[in-house]
């Protein structure tokens, strides 16, 4: 293990993954067994990543990322979790990238065409009621329209500029969007996740073997995906002004 000493003289990309908590995975106990070679050691009976190898993993998640806005394609950013919801959210509003950031509803990817009608009728509805054309409508009925918007928001309003299915996904801890991972799986859409221990990272495309569970290392490794996927648009359209 390393010590303080040694702790404090870490730099580079491997260093600020510690600064940020990177390193903490879960008790063995809890370990998938994909993970086994991705483990440094133990502390305190909580089980430490190998920072130097989730560089690697980092590195290649960075490239497709940076792809994928050079060829100005879709990234959604997706998360649940209640350590992370708010982080995808700003991140991805950042960048201007769609975002689910709560609930997964079924069928999102496996059922498109469906989903869109949803969110085409929160357009609608919202629509409506910002021009006044609700006001026709009883107190009542105009309460169960405000009650359907608000749900609306609450399922859809990260994917509402989002006109068809996304061409990769970015996921916080793959296991608790396991529904998410399969849709994208199912229709071939490549996932890239940050994930924990308890994960099965053969599931992904491009996994991210470190903490999915603390705030710092969320943000660190959404920072890194959204900035990466940015500076591919940008270069592109570098390229394109010439």
């Amino acid at each position: 293990m390393t010590t303080k000493t040694e702790e404090k003289n870490i730099g580079g990309v491997i260093g600020d993954m510690f600064k940020a908590g990177a390193h903490f995975a879960f008790s063995k106990s809890r370990r998938h067994p994909t993970f086994k070679a991705l483990i440094f050691g133990t502390k305190n009976k909580t089980e430490i990543v190998d920072l130097e190898k989730t560089e690697g993993y980092l590195n290649k998640a960075l490239e497709f990322a940076h792809k994928l806005g050079e060829e100005k394609k879709t990234l959604l950013f997706v998360s649940s979790k209640s350590e992370a919801k708010e982080l995808i959210r700003l991140v991805a509003e950042r960048i201007g990238a769609p975002y689910v950031s709560g609930r997964w509803i079924g069928g999102t990817l496996t059922n498109f065409p469906e989903i869109k009608k949803r969110v085409s009728r929160l357009d609608d509805l919202t629509s409506k009621r910002e021009k006044n054309e609700l006001l026709k409508y009883t107190k009542k009925e105009r309460l169960l329209i405000d009650r359907e918007i608000d749900k609306l928001n609450e399922y859809f309003s990260g994917i509402r500029g989002m006109e068809s299915t996304p061409s990769a996904l970015f996921v916080i801890d793959p296991r608790k969007e396991h529904i998410a991972v399969t849709e994208a799986t199912k229709v071939g859409i490549p996932v890239i996740a940050l994930a924990s221990s308890d994960c099965d990272i053969n599931q992904v495309a491009f996994p991210i073997p470190a903490n999915d569970t603390s705030r710092s290392s969320i943000k660190f490794f959404a920072d890194k995906i959204a900035e990466s996927y940015t500076k591919g648009k940008e270069s592109r359209k570098a390229e394109t002004s010439l």
